[in-house]
């Protein structure tokens, strides 16, 4: 890796665009062109300097960003010439429709002292920002909101609310590949902090004030109420421990170490910074960019195709996270970088961390999230932050000379080493259903707990049967487990109670335990994982109607408000828990013993493939009715008897048959 030699990520065509094409027009631009005496855009003045091809009416990128060029210095100039109260008096009020007024004061003052890395930074944020309020203007007139800026900016949604041409002096600053494309070129870490003109950040502050203007009066016309959707908030993360010697020697670390390109080593440094100083969305904003550079870099090496760690044509896609986390490259040919990242510490940090943290849809998706603007930047989580800085320094540790062992081999590194190199998956599908399961088997297992009516009681009252069909459920139940013991831990069998000896919360954690490749699983092992989930919730769906049902119905028993006919299905209730938790702790078991297994669904013909997934319906299918039965509007406990027995059969069947997953791994 020869992160030194690297001077820039922009291909010489975006370079170009972005850090020449708009100062080749010398004029001096009078502000008083574009804004009135009263502090409003001119808009009509504004959109006069894009320009169209002859050949289709389309936008001139070139010549419009040429032409912008001046206007926009002139705009960067207006703004220096203010003071803060004058720029909140003028223009904070034109802000208020992004949700996110501090946000766009902020980058004001970023304005006058042009600290590149702070102008990068403000121009990151002003963008998720601008796109998540520009979402909300979309939903004005249309239901789903695209998910790329590039379609957003094109859709005649907007176009109908601010004119099309408006939203074309947007494109030519972001938006589009072929304009400057300054968000993507941002976020997707291609651009140096001294890359980044000063002008554009101050033009697209100018022009979200403009839209503001608009967008008021639109309002004003449609008698339209603007609502703005609410943030993503992340599921809670655990907290690593990182105190100021980590984040020391991360400074150092930062200096040295080969994944880190030169030119983007303000953006590192002022990473570390923001995170001391408490700025946790700021720390994330700088660092994600960063570390898909890093990746990028190794990517381009390992795979041999250094064209590749350039920006892209607008012709061609850019190499991003997807891509580099990707199994094969667009040629087909196999991605070498998870290769050279296989020693244990790396692979866990690739293949799990970063599918985790940035891809999973159930994962907290932070580089999505953060880019488009849907997470609240004021209250944004140490413990987010605290994550993505951990995984940063490991590759800083990975990436650095031999000579730097002391440094590596810290009392305050190594934990963080031994953390990555242990790391599991949380948000892949297989580890969702894992926390399912335990979630479920707890749950059934504080039915023993429930309230209950005393034995003589339930022996006063004529006319109740089952224990018989019971007993034979059971019976049945406790055949299968028999059948099914040779595939479980030897340590968790006995033959004397098999249903509470074998189906236990202890058994279930053991076999959750063990490590289930989470990486390029194949479409088969997804979609069987999606029908085991669908079949635990149904269970936890049946053991929280359980739960709800006997507190509720105890208590009318207690207070004598329980008609004859209520007692009684009361008292049916009672009877089918017996054999409804060791029901529910056997589908439990088998999701489990199927889930160890279930990259042996691959080895399955096309035919056995479809009777699995039919039966793996059916049990679905059992479950679901269940739900039915044990809600509190249906109460058909005696029905349930029926169904679990029918439903035994088929598991039965199965096994005897062998046409598991768990089988075919022996």
């Amino acid at each position: 890796m020869a992160s030194d030699s690297v001077t820039t990520c922009l291909s010489r065509p975006v370079h170009y665009a972005i850090c020449k094409l708009g100062f080749e027009k010398k004029d001096t631009y009078d502000i008083n062109n574009i804004l009135s005496g009263s502090g409003e855009v001119c808009w009509q003045a504004v959109t006069e300097h894009v320009c169209y091809l002859e050949s289709d009416q389309s936008v001139d990128y070139i010549k419009s960003i040429r032409s912008l060029g001046p206007v926009c210095e002139s705009v960067n100039l207006h703004f220096k010439s203010l003071t803060k109260e004058q720029f909140v008096i003028q223009y904070a009020s034109w802000f208020r429709w992004t949700n996110c007024t501090e946000i766009f004061l902020e980058v004001f003052d970023v304005l006058q002292y042009t600290q590149a890395t702070e102008v990068a930074l403000g121009l990151m944020k002003l963008t998720s920002c601008l796109e998540r309020a520009l979402g909300d203007v979309y939903l004005l007139k249309g239901n789903d909101c695209p998910f790329l800026l590039r379609d957003l900016l094109a859709s005649e949604q907007l176009a109908g609310v601010f004119g099309q041409a408006v939203m074309n002096v947007l494109r030519v600053f972001i938006g589009s590949p072929y304009g400057l494309n300054l968000r993507n070129v941002l976020w997707h870490g291609f651009a140096s902090p001294q890359e980044i003109p000063v002008k554009y950040c101050a033009m697209l502050l100018f022009l979200t004030a403009g839209l503001g203007q608009l967008l008021q009066t639109y309002l004003l016309q449609t008698k339209c109420i603007l609502v703005h959707r609410p943030y993503v908030i992340f599921i809670s993360l655990e907290e690593l421990d990182l105190n100021n010697e980590t984040l020391s020697i991360a400074e150092e670390l930062v200096k040295v170490s080969s994944f880190v390109l030169k030119t983007m080593l303000p953006f590192w440094i002022a990473a570390l910074t923001a995170f001391k100083q408490s700025r946790y969305a700021d720390s994330v904003i700088l660092l994600l960019p960063q570390l898909e550079a890093g990746l990028r870099l190794l990517f381009t090496t390992t795979n041999k195709c250094p064209n590749r760690l350039l920006t892209a044509e607008s012709s061609a896609l850019y190499t991003t996270f997807d891509e580099m986390l990707a199994k094969h490259l667009d040629n087909e040919e196999v991605n070498q970088l998870p290769v050279v990242l296989e020693e244990p510490a790396m692979a866990s940090i690739l293949k799990d961390f970063l599918w985790d943290f940035l891809n999973h849809q159930e994962g907290p998706r932070i580089r999505d999230h953060l880019s488009h603007g849907e997470i609240n930047l004021e209250t944004f989580p140490r413990e987010v932050a605290n994550q993505i800085v951990a995984f940063a320094i490991t590759l800083l540790c990975r990436f650095s000379d031999e000579d730097m062992f002391s440094l590596k081999e810290h009392m305050v590194i190594k934990p963080l080493m031994n953390c990555a190199s242990c790391y599991r998956s949380r948000f892949h599908p297989i580890s969702r259903l894992k926390k399912q399961v335990l979630e479920c088997m707890k749950s059934i297992h504080l039915w023993p707990e429930l309230p209950t009516v005393p034995e003589e009681q339930v022996q006063m009252i004529k006319g109740l049967e089952g224990n018989a069909e019971a007993n034979t459920v059971i019976l049945m139940i406790s055949e299968i487990i028999s059948h099914l013991q040779q595939y479980m831990p030897q340590n968790c069998c006995s033959s004397d109670d098999p249903i509470n000896s074998v189906l236990t919360e202890r058994l279930l954690m053991e076999l959750c335990d063990r490590r289930i490749c989470t990486l390029y699983c194949p479409r088969p092992v997804l979609e069987a994982v999606v029908v085991l989930r669908k079949i635990s919730t149904q269970c936890h769906q049946v053991s929280q109607q359980v739960t709800a049902s006997a507190g509720l119905r105890y208590t009318q028993w207690v207070n004598k408000t329980l008609r004859s006919r209520q007692r009684h299905n009361y008292l049916r209730m009672l009877n089918s828990l017996t054999f409804l938790s060791p029901m529910l702790r056997l589908i439990l078991l088998l999701i489990t013993l199927e889930l160890v297994s279930v990259h042996s669904v691959c080895k399955m013909n096309p035919f056995d493939y479809q009777q699995y997934l039919k039966f793996l319906k059916s049990v679905l299918q059992y479950t679901e009715n269940l739900v039915t039965y044990t809600s509190p509007e249906k109460n058909k406990w005696d029905e349930t008897m029926e169904l679990t027995n029918k439903a035994l059969i088929k598991i039965r069947k199965i096994s005897d048959r062998k046409l598991m997953l768990m089988h075919l791994a022996t």
